[in-house]
């Protein structure tokens, strides 16, 4: 059942606004892989990877996601929900964790799953220039992007695209 509403969804994205969302070299962006293994988020169109950032991850970058606190970025499969700017990180758009099986994970384990998972940009820190942060794994969970390309990728891609994390 859940299959079937992600894949409606995902029709429904793809064709709700076709017309309107942003391209890179006019492909719809319809999928975000990001390989964590590689410090990697790639736009995805019809499988053929358009583009590819380096990224940060949390501090326990090794392994999925498995409660509050853990420092790890979730591993699964999740969609873009929201976006906001953030003072802190500028730009940011929210990742949809936990899904049902991560929620499931934890409950079993009577731990809170956690939430509030982005990708977003860096800290603009006048001690630390932006390619400090960009060398090394230092978010709580989250995924972190150069501030250039968090621009870039706020405007490819839409509320509502599936993000894949990988190992």
């Amino acid at each position: 059942m859940r299959w079937l509403l992600a894949a409606l969804c995902v029709f429904f994205t793809a064709f709700s606004s076709a017309s309107a969302s942003p391209t890179l070299s006019g492909s719809r962006i319809d999928k975000v892989l990001v390989v964590k293994s590689e410090r990697t988020l790639q736009l995805i169109q019809r499988g053929k990877v358009l583009k590819s950032y380096r990224v940060s991850l949390g501090k326990q970058p090794d392994g999925p996601k498995m409660r509050e606190g853990d420092q790890r970025t979730p591993e699964g499969f999740y969609w873009i929900d929201w976006r906001k700017t953030s003072d802190k990180f500028n730009l940011s758009m929210h990742i949809s964790y936990p899904n049902a099986r991560d929620a499931a994970k934890a409950r079993a384990k009577g731990v809170p799953p956690g939430g509030m998972i982005m990708i977003h940009g860096t800290p603009i820190d006048e001690e630390y220039p932006e390619w400090y942060f960009n060398t090394l794994d230092w978010t709580e969970g989250c995924i972190a992007m150069k501030n250039a390309d968090m621009r870039e990728v706020w405007n490819l891609v839409k509320d509502g695209t599936l993000i894949e994390i990988r190992p």
